[in-house]
């Protein structure tokens, strides 16, 4: 793509849109470029963040940084570049391991993950899939390492990252700079590059 679909907002008179870039500040560093296109709708963003905090939030035995690697894992199988460096740097942000970042590409056999974590990350792959590739090979094993309750949160992420990784490819999303540099640093020697998103 030449040009966004649809630009980001940038206006540092509205008062709501500012309130959006303070609360991404915290958790990314800088606000996406995703959420400013959607306050062109102001219910569509607070909608989406809304969601995003109930999906994101702990309540079982489903960590911070898996949460992340789960989404990149999605955006991966979706082939979202922009939502892959989005996740590898909030991975980075809610303390994942210098040795999980390094070798996510390799959730299956490293080391670094846990056979739970492998298994949640495996679901991620299955659940992305189109067609939808979860069978009862994978409901069992999921079972065996996750409560019902984890399961619920483990495919929240999976689903909510469904919608940016379409969002995101289909407006072309420019990537911020902070984005940009994570996925260079994590990803670049797998063949990551911004592709589209990059103006």
């Amino acid at each position: 793509m030449y040009k966004p679909l649809v630009a980001p907002l940038e206006n540092p008179d509205d008062i709501e849109l500012q309130k959006l870039i303070t609360f991404y500040n915290e958790t990314l560093g800088f606000c996406p470029n995703s959420v400013k296109t959607m306050f062109r709708r102001p219910a569509i963003a607070y909608a989406f963040i809304n969601l995003n905090k109930a999906v994101m939030e702990n309540k079982g035995n489903v960590t911070s940084d898996l949460k992340r690697f789960i989404g990149f894992v999605s955006s991966h199988q979706a082939g979202c570049r922009y939502c892959q460096a989005h996740t590898i740097r909030a991975a980075e942000r809610y303390d994942a391991t210098p040795e999980k970042l390094e070798n996510i590409w390799d959730f299956q056999t490293h080391s670094a993950f846990s056979d739970a974590e492998r298994v949640a990350l495996e679901f991620a792959l299955k659940s992305s899939a189109i067609p939808n590739k979860v069978d009862d090979e994978i409901a069992t094993k999921m079972r065996l390492h996750w409560t019902d309750d984890d399961i619920v949160e483990i495919l929240g992420v999976v689903a909510l990252f469904g919608f940016l990784n379409r969002w995101n490819d289909s407006m072309g999303t420019p990537i911020e700079d902070g984005a940009n540099e994570s996925g260079l640093l994590y990803l670049e020697s797998r063949g990551w590059d911004a592709g589209k998103h990059s103006y």
